[in-house]
């Protein structure tokens, strides 16, 4: 069976950090720590802690900026992490409410109805409880049907996602079915790191995948196919867990929380991804110099520009590798979809398209797509 996308969505929550902001916020927790300490630092025993600056944030990553549930909180030196009020168990969870804005603008592209979801699936790096699954709520909340579940393979959640969901479908266990990744980034950040206080930011996007011959949405690209691959590393990781209270002796939140040895990081996934979308276009009888569109993971601009001209043997431009990274920051498993939804609608029927997300794990996921209506 044909299957295809026939509908994105993108919720973008209404709040944004400049890197001026977030370094103005960081700077003055960097005064405060250093003047409690001074004695220490005098003495050697502590190493002072550097400022930041948006100078170092933009030539690092390529970020200028990023949206976040909660700028308040980010940006108060006493807090730096968002504050969500608690809400009650009969309250839609906060990720659900933003997986839901995503996926009714998904089906309302795909021409779909809510009632028509057999399938969901909330794919993403963080979710914000282990059971019940985030995917069988927003299934009760949307209105669906069928079956829901939770896939956490970290910034190649998407892939994998779109990957479950096209089998399924194929497999006649679906008729319409919707992948949704919400992110709050923000919230497993440590704003107190230096090297990675303004890498993420939260969004939250969807897909409707469903049969090639089912489409009823204005743009529909076939999915032509889709390949995973994951390669275990400790050089992105994230210790959050049940067990932490557990663990003794405990970790502290800095060994809690998003870290990364970044330099490995680029090393090693540049060439794992370069390889992965290179051979998965020639396996399907098809050359990279005819793929119109590359919506890479945004998690770095110079690993994107790297991935893309190893990929095409040369620089690819905007509009080939398109990029949102400069105002969302790394949202993880949305970015990629994101990159999709704000950079599709100028394809011309045929145009060859590819999607690949990838992250920690390593994992890395390949999409290729075509525009057929």
């Amino acid at each position: 069976m044909r299957t295809a996308i026939t509908g994105v969505g993108l919720f973008t929550p209404e709040q944004s950090i400049s890197n001026d902001e977030l370094v103005e916020s960081f700077n003055q927790y960097v005064d405060a720590h250093n003047a409690e300490h001074a004695e220490a630092i005098a003495r050697g025993d502590t190493v002072a802690l550097q400022h930041s600056s948006s100078e170092f944030i933009y030539k690092a990553s390529g970020i200028k900026s990023r949206y976040c549930v909660d700028k308040a909180g980010v940006l108060d030196p006493a807090v730096m992490h968002p504050v969500i009020a608690t809400r009650g168990n009969d309250a839609p969870s906060l990720m659900v409410e933003m997986g839901l804005a995503a996926a009714r603008e998904a089906l309302a592209r795909a021409g779909r109805r809510p009632e028509e979801v057999d399938m969901v699936l909330v794919a993403c790096s963080n979710m914000q409880r282990p059971y019940p699954a985030m995917a069988v709520e927003l299934q009760h909340y949307l209105g669906g049907h069928g079956f829901a579940y939770d896939i956490n393979v970290a910034c190649a959640s998407a892939a994998f996602g779109i990957q479950a969901a096209t089998d399924a479908v194929r497999q006649g266990n679906a008729r319409c079915a919707l992948v949704v990744n919400p992110e709050i980034c923000t919230g497993h950040l440590n704003f107190r790191n230096r090297d990675c206080h303004f890498i993420f930011g939260d969004a939250a996007t969807a897909v409707v995948v469903e049969p090639l011959d089912a489409a009823a949405g204005k743009v529909t690209f076939e999915l032509l196919g889709t390949r995973l691959v994951t390669q275990f590393s400790n050089n992105i990781r994230n210790n959050f867990g049940f067990l932490n209270r557990s663990e003794s002796p405990s970790r502290g939140w800095a060994d809690v929380l998003f870290t990364q040895e970044g330099r490995k990081v680029f090393k090693e996934v540049v060439p794992l991804v370069s390889e992965l979308i290179s051979s998965h276009v020639a396996d399907l009888g098809l050359a990279v110099k005819d793929v119109r569109r590359f919506w890479l993971h945004q998690a770095n601009l110079s690993m994107n520009q790297l991935i893309a001209k190893r990929v095409l043997g040369r620089d690819a431009t905007l509009e080939e590798a398109p990029v949102i990274l400069d105002r969302y920051a790394n949202t993880s498993s949305a970015g990629s979809v994101i990159a999709l939804s704000l950079h599709h609608e100028d394809l011309a029927v045929g145009d060859l398209g590819v999607l690949s997300a990838f992250g920690a794990g390593y994992s890395a996921g390949s999409v290729v797509m075509r525009r057929v209506g």
